[in-house]
């Protein structure tokens, strides 16, 4: 879809190659990550790449039959910076030896020196005398290819830094793109700068080319728009309504498991402040009684994904002339459905996708978002004018609800759940926590306990507070209220909430996966 300029990550399986796009990205340099085995001849001829990088990787180049890329790479004339595998690669192809063993390799940081050379990629950096990065190497380079020559060495790896200046080709043992390498986003930045990048990714730019794509892929048809009120999907339909208007209709299923005066917000914002053509459809007795009963997690999220789809294509059918169904789909969920190694493709959000229902009900999919990472997803929204207290909402489940009240689902509990968890937002709020909190919610817990409120015994739920950092979501850890916050929220819960006489907080650190109630 871009007409900017281009960089091209040949991925060769690093579990890390995410992390590289992402610090281009924050150049505004427009990249894209491509498995190596999709990359041909033909491939990078079309693709026409201003730099390329390749990408760290678990093979071995001494194996036979490991990945390599297309020799027409380094015939292209444009500048190269190998990654670990990605250099070892490097000097494997042109020229230079690979081995295993000898004691050489490393895991976790290590400490690079630089030689007496100068090199712009290295701007920047040994301003202390030596620069931390972060290994993960097993082979290492015995012999560096001809026209290379070595800015920094380890001691694990005499070649840790490697160039041939004349053919602006770059070589690194190490992973710039992650933390613990801290003057990483440096070196990339360097290196864009040596290819000649602008810098002209932006989200004005992306904005006005997704615009003209819209209309070019929709032409006159029309288009559904499954709505959750979830940022992916807000930015979607905002940025659907401006480039095709009264051709959009998004469908917004309420399933009973929303926050308090959600549906309320999510209708109110969409039809008052964007005049956009919306079903609000009420479907809470439906899921609500196909959920009675239910206690098994997994049974829930199953039974919530199907009854959304059945409920989406019914009203879906109601709009005439509609050709194409529109969704959310970022950059990591393409990314991830694409398997490396060419084995089936990783399921993206089971739950609550509308998956399968393109080709159920004959439609083509618009996916406007396919090319942006979560925050790239924001920043489009703030571009078109969605307030940052709807761009920096918490995330919130596809099941909603049903996953943050564990064991069976009543009306009552789901009540007493919405006003806990209105209270306990309004408390991290008022005490100018809400940003720094990757995502907070309350669950209510399956259990009945005796209290005292007053000169009364009382026989109501325990709930528990649950709030978690994250940096980029794929790791979590608890986030360290004060005993007096704590306290002051518990009152207030105890105090506003009928139902609820005992508040936890749970302080254990779980992956994001298994942040909700399961």
């Amino acid at each position: 879809m871009t007409q900017n300029q281009r960089l091209l990550i040949i991925d060769f399986g690093s579990q890390v190659t995410q992390l590289i796009a992402r610090r281009l990205r924050e150049l505004n340099v427009y990249c894209e990550i491509h498995p190596y085995q999709n990359v041909t001849d033909a491939f990078l001829a079309d693709f026409a790449p201003q730099a390329i990088i390749f990408s760290g990787g678990p093979d071995s180049v001494t194996r036979e039959g490991s990945p390599r890329p297309p020799a027409s790479a380094f015939t292209l004339g444009v500048p190269i910076l190998g990654i670990c595998y990605g250099q070892q690669v490097m000097m494997q192809e042109l020229g230079g030896l690979v081995e295993s063993g000898h004691g050489t390799a490393e895991f976790g940081r290590a400490f690079v020196t630089p030689s007496d050379k100068k090199l712009p990629l290295l701007e920047g950096w040994f301003s202390e005398g030596t620069e931390q990065v972060w290994m993960s190497h097993g082979d290492h380079v015995s012999r560096i290819a001809p026209g290379f020559e070595v800015y920094g060495t380890s001691p694990g790896a005499p070649f840790a830094i490697t160039a041939d200046v004349s053919r602006n080709f770059y070589a690194v043992q190490f992973h710039p793109e992650v933390h613990h390498t801290p003057r990483g986003a440096k070196l990339y930045e360097n290196f864009v700068r040596l290819a000649g990048f602008t810098g002209d990714w932006t989200m004005a730019g992306y904005r006005q080319q997704a615009i003209e794509q819209i209309r070019a892929q929709v032409g006159d048809a029309h288009v559904i728009c499954g709505l959750s009120g979830g940022v992916d999907s807000s930015v979607t339909a905002i940025l659907l309504h401006e480039a095709i208007g009264e051709q959009l209709t998004c469908v917004f299923v309420d399933h009973g498991l929303l926050r308090l005066g959600e549906a309320e917000q999510v209708v109110s914002m969409f039809r008052d402040n964007y005049n956009i053509k919306l079903i609000a459809a009420d479907e809470s007795d439906l899921f609500l009684g196909a959920l009675e009963g239910v206690s098994d997690p997994e049974v829930k999220r199953k039974t919530i994904g199907k009854l959304f789809i059945d409920v989406f294509q019914k009203y879906a059918n109601e709009i005439e002339n509609a050709e194409f169904l529109a969704q959310g789909t970022l950059y990591p969920d393409v990314i991830e459905s694409v398997s490396f190694s060419g084995g089936p493709s990783v399921t993206i959000k089971s739950h609550h996708n509308v998956g399968g229902l393109p080709e159920k009900m004959g439609l083509k999919l618009v996916e406007p978002l396919r090319e942006l990472f979560k925050d790239e997803v924001r920043a489009l929204g703030r571009e078109l004018g969605l307030p940052d207290s709807f761009i920096g909402r918490h995330p919130f489940p596809g099941p909603g609800l049903a996953i943050r009240c564990p064991g069976e689902i009543t009306r009552e509990k789901l009540e007493i759940l919405r006003k806990a968890d209105a209270v306990y937002i309004d408390q991290i709020r008022k005490h100018g926590l809400y940003d720094e909190i990757w995502q907070a919610f309350v669950a209510i817990l399956p259990v009945r306990t005796v209290g005292v409120m007053g000169d009364g015994r009382t026989y109501d739920y325990a709930c528990a507070l649950r709030a978690v950092t994250s940096v980029d979501g794929m790791t979590a850890d608890y986030y360290p209220f004060s005993h007096e916050f704590l306290g002051e929220t518990a009152t207030r819960i105890i105090n506003e909430v009928k139902g609820i006489n005992r508040v936890t907080y749970d302080i254990t650190s779980k992956p994001p996966g298994t942040i909700e109630w399961e």
